[in-house]
């Protein structure tokens, strides 16, 4: 009987063995989890310009679909306008193969088009891809770079200019000298200001520590001046508005955050709406498309922004047709 019982206990325990792994065998295997990609961005220095274009980079991607912490990874390095800290973050980015990365302002974007000729690179406002020697043609990049360029409106600019500073004969453009974006926006200015009746004087720095003597020099010079889109004066713009206001000279910078700043006013891009578009260049690049045969973006209209407090501090009256325009199609900071 007890040999009986333990052939049974046996008989089911091969049963059940046999039961496991057919069903083991028939289950069908679990679909793999899609990994999430990886988006890196490189951001040349800490300053409100940059940052708007940061966020908007985030919000551009959340319009098409991809939820940071979600449906992507970011991973964000800021380098302080220190050289030898992008070309490492850039080598990190390519190491950690990134899907796809971003650099904002020029310098950033060049040193992730040294690192690689393969991972799709998308350009966070850059005023001159082409002049940067970042893309063969800025209608067929033809590589692995495309993005949106923050080419400002010149002759909005300097109509703009000349509408606020009617008796303005010389205005002065300050620029960094190692900034080609800068420089190509300078080289523009010298070339339309004619048109517009201003004769043109041109002022460099290599770095913020020459903003303070420059700028000193040039207001004792002109009757106003004009900022490119500049990273290295946007970030101590307080010290050459401090030079400018002391001899009542305004400044026109092309950027909205330099207005709030101490400019007096602009005709200029919107850099949180630039890195809007810079984030949907990034969500097409992770669907698959393309940046060589994508071309750069170029947005068409600016913002106007005007300062009344940098106004009346100065003494100039701004119009009220430009005040109303900027209430509808801008900002006014009062």
């Amino acid at each position: 009987m007890k040999r009986m019982i333990a052939l049974v206990v046996a008989l089911l325990a091969f049963i059940g063995i046999a039961y496991a792994v057919t069903s083991h065998n028939d289950a069908k295997p679990a679909a793999k989890k899609a990994a999430v990609p990886t988006v890196g961005i490189l951001q040349m220095m800490s300053h409100p310009a940059l940052d708007q274009i940061h966020k908007g980079i985030l919000q551009g991607l959340k319009d098409e679909g991809y939820t940071v912490g979600k449906d992507v990874k970011i991973d964000f390095q800021n380098a302080e306008n220190d050289q030898s800290n992008m070309k490492t973050m850039s080598e990190r980015f390519i190491n950690e193969k990134a899907n796809v990365v971003v650099g904002i302002a020029t310098p950033a974007a060049q040193a992730l088009a040294n690192a690689t000729k393969k991972t799709p690179i998308i350009l966070g406002a850059i005023t001159d891809p082409k002049g940067a020697k970042l893309v063969k043609s800025n209608t067929k990049p033809g590589g692995n770079i495309t993005g949106v360029s923050d080419q400002a409106p010149i002759d909005a600019q300097l109509k703009l200019i000349r509408q606020l500073m009617p008796k303005a004969k010389v205005l002065g453009v300050i620029a960094t000298s190692s900034d080609d974006s800068a420089q190509t926006q300078a080289k523009m200015v010298d070339e339309k200001a004619a048109k517009y009746g201003f004769t043109v004087k041109d002022f460099g720095i290599s770095s913020t520590n020459d903003l303070n003597q420059v700028a000193g020099e040039m207001a004792s010079q002109v009757d106003a001046v004009f900022v490119p889109t500049d990273n290295t004066i946007a970030s101590a713009m307080q010290t050459l508005v401090a030079a400018t206001n002391a001899k009542k000279i305004p400044v026109f910078p092309t950027v909205d955050t330099m207005v709030k700043d101490g400019g007096l006013a602009t005709i200029g891009l919107n850099q949180f709406h630039l890195g809007v578009s810079t984030g949907k260049m990034v969500a097409a690049a992770l669907k698959g498309k393309k940046p060589a045969t994508t071309p750069i973006h170029f947005e068409t209209t600016g913002d106007l922004v005007v300062n009344l407090k940098v106004a009346k501090k100065l003494g100039i009256t701004i119009p009220d047709s430009v005040v109303t325009k900027a209430e509808k199609n801008g900002e006014v900071i009062k």
